[in-house]
């Protein structure tokens, strides 16, 4: 049965991006640094035409995360810095004219705008009425395969809020960012009804899985 799967780095005091979102600084001040191992493995790099890296227990998890998936929901923090009317500007991401998803991206907005097709098989979606359309419409895109939360956090909570995420897998880096983006932040006390099925770490990031369990 296909999946809402969702992966996040987070930082050891909770972060998953730093304050004061740019176009300078899409993560927020100091967030790329959350990312530091990623960047550092063969996969990564590979899927956006870099050479070299970094194999192992990190790399295997970089891998892992374009198996059996078939559409990407993301919230428009996480497409890019504009929060009010699309107007003219152009904006179709922060990843190039060939974005990494390669499947059909569905954009939660409350400012509608026609789909956006890019390179390499991705095609991004505008969708204005709630995450529950979302999820139906990439379910379907998907076609039977897996679709992935690409986040950011305001997205994933409302995810959490509603059970609608199945499978998750949190990377804990050990950095502090003191400010920013919080992913367990507005949730009433901590996400309910997960249980934690495989820790794994290396010297750079600790792994954690958890599944839904009803």
């Amino acid at each position: 049965m296909a999946k809402l799967k969702f992966n996040m780095t987070m930082s050891l005091d909770g972060y998953v991006a730093g304050p004061r979102q740019s176009l300078e600084n899409p993560l927020g001040e100091g967030g790329m640094a959350l990312h530091d191992w990623a960047f550092a493995t063969r996969s990564f790099r590979t899927r956006f035409g870099m050479e070299g890296g970094e194999t192992g227990i990190d790399d295997d998890i970089v891998a892992s995360w374009n198996e059996n998936v078939g559409a990407t929901i993301m919230g428009r923090n996480m497409f890019g810095p504009v929060r009010t009317d699309w107007g003219d500007d152009p904006w179709t991401g922060w990843w190039g004219d060939d974005p990494p998803f390669h499947t059909p991206v569905f954009v939660l907005t409350h400012h509608p705008r026609e789909s956006v097709q890019m390179q390499g098989g991705t095609t991004f979606h505008f969708v204005t009425d709630g995450i529950e359309t979302a999820l139906e419409r990439a379910m379907q895109a998907a076609d039977g395969k897996d679709v992935t939360l690409g986040g950011g956090a305001e997205t994933a909570q409302e995810c959490l809020r509603k059970r609608l995420i199945d499978q998750m897998e949190i990377h804990v880096v050990p950095i502090f960012l003191g400010a920013g983006s919080r992913l367990f932040d507005n949730l009433d006390g901590a996400p309910d009804g997960y249980d934690c099925v495989e820790l794994v770490s290396s010297p750079a990031v600790a792994h954690y899985r958890y599944v839904r369990n009803d």
